[in-house]
């Protein structure tokens, strides 16, 4: 037949029912759950409905059943059914449970779609920093902008180490804003040969030699030893050191500290040191006397080459 409203339940409707343990002298219980009064329950003893209210059988408020008499545990027994806690057995429509009619944490993990996550549309993207992710804080769920937990954009870690994902990226040192004097974009260790050569390009030079250099920005730092095995051969008008690990500065008489010890197998009178050649990855090697400096030749070396260098020079 036709009805107005909802379809009526195709089902029983069942209530809630507490069983007490009688306890001898004892009026008042508790009760499984709260209550407004006394006629929010149906309290049966002995198989026998009892009437609520004050000067009746029973009252109740909250969780608390107040009998108006004690009864004897062995020989009386007591329930309740609560009327207001009716449970139908039939499955709500579709689309009729809303969030008021969830308990608190009662959506479980267990309840949840295994493809909760992978199920959904894959972003393709870094994510945007408004874009917001849920987090657990203390327990309670927050959302949070990308923007915060992103850490540094275009940086990586590889075995514990950050690493750029350009080899130009460096990073600011000593200030808190991006400027140029302060940035660090550089920095290598590694091994390097030294030799000699005539002012020709030629190389005077076929004993061995061994080197090491640090880049730190735009300095770098040299040491290298000549072992005394091997003499220089043919001539130069003056003496030049190859090799190096970075071509020099492109300026003309540019800032170097570069010292040789003179170990033997020179004539050399005085300090030896070095000056840059714009652009180029050697150095003139020269002789320091008296407040004055000399270009040194092959003819100043008549024995093995016995030479320990160390110090900096600049690149571009």
């Amino acid at each position: 037949m036709a009805y107005l409203g909802n379809a009526p339940a195709r089902s029983f409707i069942s209530f809630e029912r507490q069983v007490f343990t009688i306890v001898n002298s004892q009026t008042a219980y508790t009760l499984d759950h709260s209550v407004n009064n006394e006629n929010d329950l149906r309290l049966v003893i002995n198989n026998i409905v009892q009437e609520p209210g004050s000067g009746k059988a029973y009252t109740a408020s909250g969780t608390t059943l107040t009998l108006s008499a004690a009864l004897v545990n062995g020989t009386d027994e007591m329930y309740c059914v609560f009327l207001g806690r009716a449970t139908a057995t039939n499955a709500p429509s579709a689309g009729s449970v809303g969030a008021s009619q969830l308990a608190s944490d009662a959506v479980t993990a267990a309840k949840l779609n295994d493809d909760i996550i992978s199920g959904q549309t894959a972003l393709g993207a870094t994510p945007a920093d408004t874009d917001e992710f849920l987090v657990s804080d203390a327990g309670t769920l927050k959302r949070v902008d990308y923007s915060y937990i992103k850490g540094l954009a275009n940086w990586s870690e590889s075995s514990g180490n950050l690493l750029p994902s350009n080899a130009s990226y460096g990073i600011y040192l000593g200030v808190n804003s991006a400027t140029a004097a302060n940035l660090l974009d550089d920095y290598e260790e590694g091994d390097w040969t030294p030799t000699f050569i005539s002012n020709s390009g030629a190389s005077i030079y076929s004993g061995s030699s061994v080197g090491k250099y640090t880049k730190i920005g735009r300095a770098v730092n040299i040491s290298a030893r000549f072992p005394n095995t091997h003499a220089l051969s043919g001539t130069t008008t003056y003496l030049r050191l190859s090799g190096l690990p970075f071509a020099c500065i492109n300026v003309a008489n540019a800032e170097s500290a570069i010292a040789l010890w003179n170990g033997g197998g020179t004539s050399v009178t005085g300090a030896l040191q070095c000056r840059t050649e714009v652009n180029q990855s050697e150095l003139v090697v020269q002789v320091q006397n008296n407040g004055s400096s000399s270009n040194i030749t092959n003819s100043n070396y008549s024995g093995n080459v016995n030479l320990d260098i160390g110090g900096v020079y600049f690149t571009d």
